[in-house]
């Protein structure tokens, strides 16, 4: 308990009234007024207080790769949204009328790529076939030649032989003349089968090089199906295209900025809205490097806000940066904190306030009673109405409260918690209220 003493006003005579006749009586110095109050056994506690500011547990500034007129901004802030639901749209209307266009190319693309593969196959029969006329066109051709050719030998030896015999009168002019007609006709008949040759070998050449034609018609089909896989590749592009022009909320959250309003034009990347969650936020605090032994993963901490008066929050470290603040010798320490009911707002400065060293039973008194001078630190006690200085030694102190340890010092001792520039040790002092609350004689 804390008391204020009793501060005389005027210097007092007393007037000794035995007698009768008595004589006045000078009194010594007047106490001086002193306030008091006992030391207590309690634990102490330092810490250390950090300036920190809740951030949302997620935060994403939302937009479109695509560019077009906003045609729609479907929530307003502080809406709450859920995860997938659609937030704002783009004007897709030119991009549905490319898609419409690239669909009818692919079933162009479809049709073209079907038609050349079943004419290939019939292509590839009537090629073959002409092939094969042709060869047995020139091997008929060749056979002739040859068979004409032995005609001829035999044609040209009766006719030598005839002549001959002729000569000698053993056959007749007639039989020699036929001879020589048949010998006549069959270098007639090689002639034209030799002509006719060349005839069957180009028609074989021309024939053959309608095979090749197969080999065109694969190349027809295959770029065929590489524009039908470019068309259906446009496709997936507009498709792509008009799905990112529709956006949709990441998480679960807070519309907490509209940045954009139904007929403005959105530019590639323009922040459109943003969305924050909040049902569980950070606590962001600096920790000097010097402090930095006493914030550790685990540590607990609380912290207040001026934004919410009265309102003490608990929780602990959650983790702590590897590498100070750019331009500081400070390092990031957050605390992951439930939010329910979104008590708590991004961007609230806060103090966090960790504990530092404590010292449970300890005695303390408030710091005022703590004095010290050039031989150390002591506190005033009251023996007798007078002023007692004890020596203590001082260990943790808080704002308001010191740990001392001494003899002459325990819980329940007085200690004086003022001190009158004219107080020392032996001065009479004046309480008007003791710490046990009764009257001062």
């Amino acid at each position: 308990m804390k008391v204020r003493a009793f501060v005389p006003l005027a210097l007092g005579l007393a007037v000794a009234g035995c007698g009768g006749g008595g004589k006045a009586q000078q009194q010594g110095p007047p106490p001086l007024a002193v306030d008091v109050t006992t030391a207590k056994r309690q634990d102490i506690a330092t810490t250390i207080v950090l300036d920190g500011q809740i951030a949302p547990l997620l935060q994403s500034t939302l937009s479109s790769t695509q560019s077009g007129t906003l045609a729609q901004v479907l929530v307003n802030e502080g809406d709450r949204v859920r995860r997938g639901e659609l937030l704002a749209k783009l004007d897709d209307s030119q991009l549905r009328a490319q898609l419409a266009a690239n669909e009818a190319t692919v079933q162009q693309s479809i049709a073209k790529l079907q038609g050349s593969a079943d004419q290939a196959p019939i292509s590839s029969t009537q090629y073959t076939s002409t092939a094969s006329t042709a060869q047995q066109n020139l091997q008929a051709a060749q056979n002739r030649v040859t068979t004409d050719e032995a005609a001829l030998r035999n044609a040209e030896l009766v006719n030598k032989s005839n002549q001959q015999l002729m000569a000698q009168g053993y056959v007749s002019q007639t039989a020699a003349m036929q001879a020589q007609s048949s010998y006549v006709a069959a270098v007639a008949e090689l002639n034209s089968a030799r002509q006719a040759l060349p005839a069957a070998q180009s028609a074989l050449r021309a024939a053959q090089s309608g095979t090749g034609l197969t080999r065109v018609d694969q190349a027809t089909i295959a770029q065929n199906r590489a524009a039908l896989s470019q068309a259906q590749a446009d496709v997936q592009l507009l498709q792509t295209q008009i799905a990112q022009s529709s956006i949709y909320a990441p998480f679960d959250g807070i519309v907490t900025q509209r940045l954009l309003d139904p007929g403005a034009f959105a530019g590639p990347n323009q922040p459109i809205v943003q969305v924050s969650a909040l049902d569980t936020v950070y606590i962001n605090a600096n920790v000097p490097d010097e402090d930095l032994g006493y914030v550790r993963p685990g540590t607990p901490a609380h912290f207040t806000s001026l934004s919410l008066p009265g309102r003490t929050f608990a929780g602990s470290v959650s983790d702590i940066n590897a590498t100070p603040t750019t331009g500081t010798l400070s390092y990031r320490a957050r605390l992951r904190q439930p939010n329910p009911g979104n008590l708590l707002r991004g961007g609230m400065l806060v103090s966090v306030i960790v504990q530092k060293e404590r010292h449970p039973g300890a005695v303390v008194v408030p710091r005022t009673a703590i004095f010290a001078n050039d031989q150390g630190s002591g506190v005033y006690t009251i023996v007798s109405g007078k002023a007692k200085l004890v020596p203590v030694e001082v260990g943790l102190q808080t704002d308001t409260l010191a740990e001392v340890r001494g003899n002459g010092i325990r819980p329940g001792t007085v200690v004086i918690t003022t001190r009158p520039d004219a107080l020392q040790d032996g001065s009479v002092v004046a309480v008007s209220t003791p710490p046990n609350g009764k009257s001062a004689h």
